[in-house]
């Protein structure tokens, strides 16, 4: 890292150079105000404070820069531990320096962190680039190899994909008019391919026959279950919804996520439910994709596979997902809430080719982004989208270190 110019250094007085006078520079363990000195390409502040490894926390007249060693740290910590916040990391940096914290030091450094990453994404996508893999749907064809890698001669299995889909509600995101402020205009949108955007998941709201959707300001619904009644599965999951979660949905914007992952827990694709429960138009959207990439044999596992494959088969999507032989199952776990019938029927362990495959990948995947409950509430919804997809690219990148496990575990 070049060093930081004294004050005796700084003789140039050009007046198209702009010399950084008295910034503070801020690292992990250090603290100082120091002047820097551009070089004569330099046109912006910032291109002065990254060649000295910092990055400023405004563009144009910067007056305190974060190092980029520490907001390398913290976004590590961040992915290890989602728990760990801006503002812990800021208290953290407060006791190190030995200074008192200020509400304004998180918004000081959440700006210089929003460029850093944004750099990184820029880096990235360079690198994609020059390794041809930025075509349409490649994280889909090639995250997992093990769903999407085929050896030479290989026997073709009953299912050709497998993926687990569910919704998740702990990732919800207040309204800004609860507290009787107006929303902040931010035209930054989401950078991942993770995600599918509202517009799409609407056209099968408009398109899509939804016979067992319920009113998106009631979506649970208790049920009176009588002696002489038959049991039925649906019914029985409505009936789990606490009063608490009836009428909540108003004060929410985003109000949870769905998502599907493969047998092997990677994350193949995320949509957010907004401002409603688990509508049908979600996992008909996901599974719009999923046909388009991965097409013919597939099983999807879902918690109400048995009621959902008739909204599936009712709607704009049922002709192609019937000609692609999909296969819709209950997951091994939420099955035994199922009845007999309904078991024998959907259950995995009763379906051939599903092997020791559970379906519960999706609760795999929020039993850790749970975590981020408490930095996403009341967050922005491009910071919102911002910590979720930094999350799952980690969730991605463990899983596929991991297969060295599995690997190891199948030749032993």
């Amino acid at each position: 890292m070049p060093s930081v110019l004294s004050d005796d250094d700084l003789l140039r007085n050009d007046a198209d150079t702009l010399i950084l006078q008295n910034i503070e520079l801020v690292d992990i363990f250090s603290r100082k105000f120091a002047s820097l000195q551009p070089l004569a390409f330099h046109r912006f502040p910032n291109e002065t404070l990254i060649y000295h490894g910092y990055l400023g926390c405004s563009p144009l007249h910067p007056t305190v820069a974060i190092s980029l060693r520490t907001l390398a740290a913290y976004r590590q910590s961040h992915r290890t531990c989602p728990r760990f916040s801006i503002q812990a990391q800021c208290k953290a940096l407060c006791h190190l320096h030995d200074i008192p914290y200020q509400p304004y030091l998180n918004t000081q450094f959440s700006d210089a962190y929003d460029v850093y990453l944004e750099i990184l994404h820029w880096v990235d996508s360079l690198i994609k680039a020059a390794l041809k893999r930025d075509t349409q749907d490649w994280r889909l064809l090639n995250s997992c190899p093990c769903c999407c890698y085929k050896l030479d001669d290989e026997d073709n299995m009953t299912f050709e994909w497998l993926a687990t889909i569910d919704s998740n509600n702990s990732l919800k995101r207040w309204l800004s008019s609860i507290y009787g402020t107006s929303p902040r205009d931010d035209s930054r949108t989401r950078r991942s391919d993770y995600w599918l955007h509202h517009t799409k998941v609407d056209q099968f709201q408009l398109n899509g026959t939804q016979p067992h959707e319920q009113d998106p300001t009631d979506d649970w619904e208790d049920v009176v279950q009588s002696d002489s009644a038959p049991f039925n599965c649906v019914d029985r999951w409505r009936n789990a919804g606490p009063e608490a979660r009836k009428r909540m949905f108003s004060v929410f914007d985003e109000s949870g996520i769905f998502i599907a992952a493969c047998r092997h827990r990677f994350i193949l694709l995320v949509c957010d439910m907004v401002k409603s429960g688990e509508l049908s138009k979600y996992p008909l959207t996901i599974l719009d994709h999923l046909l388009n990439v991965y097409g013919k044999n597939g099983g999807i596992a879902y918690d109400i596979g048995c009621a959902f494959s008739k909204t599936l088969e009712n709607s704009c999507l049922g002709p192609r997902a019937c000609e692609l032989n999909l296969r819709m199952m209950v997951r091994a776990f939420h099955g035994h809430a199922h009845n007999r019938q309904c078991q024998i029927d959907w259950h995995l362990m009763y379906i051939e080719g599903t092997g020791h495959t559970e379906g519960e990948g999706c609760e795999h995947v929020f039993s850790s982004s749970n975590e981020l409950v408490r930095s996403t509430r009341h967050t922005t919804p491009f910071h919102r989208h911002q910590t979720i997809e930094q999350h799952f690219a980690f969730w991605d990148d463990d899983k596929y270190a991991a297969l060295s496990k599995l690997f190891s575990f199948m030749k032993s």
